[in-house]
């Protein structure tokens, strides 16, 4: 399973860590100089979730997929019901 949300899209993305060195022209120096440029990433904050999804044949099922936490706050993951010990009313009269 790929590092991205299933539903809006975010994935990886790669950027660059720099480490000033120096001391500011206000205070009496030549200003800050980057000295260490190095390549990071930066990674979603991405939660495993069991999630309602409606199949291409209109059917809904549950299906564990990756979801950003933004994903989660904004409502777009339906969670499944809990599971039940007993019966329902409803299974009881059927």
């Amino acid at each position: 399973m790929p590092r991205e949300c299933y539903f809006t899209g975010k994935k990886t993305t790669f950027g660059k860590q720099r480490t000033w060195r120096g001391q500011k022209v206000s205070k009496g120096g030549f200003g800050l100089k980057p000295t260490g440029i190095t390549r990071r990433a930066f990674h979603p904050n991405l939660q495993t979730v069991n999630a309602v999804l409606e199949a291409e044949d209109g059917t809904k099922r549950v299906k564990r997929i990756k979801a950003s936490a933004k994903a989660i706050r904004m409502g777009l993951v339906v969670k499944p019901l809990k599971r039940k010990y007993g019966y329902t009313r409803q299974q009881k009269q059927g």
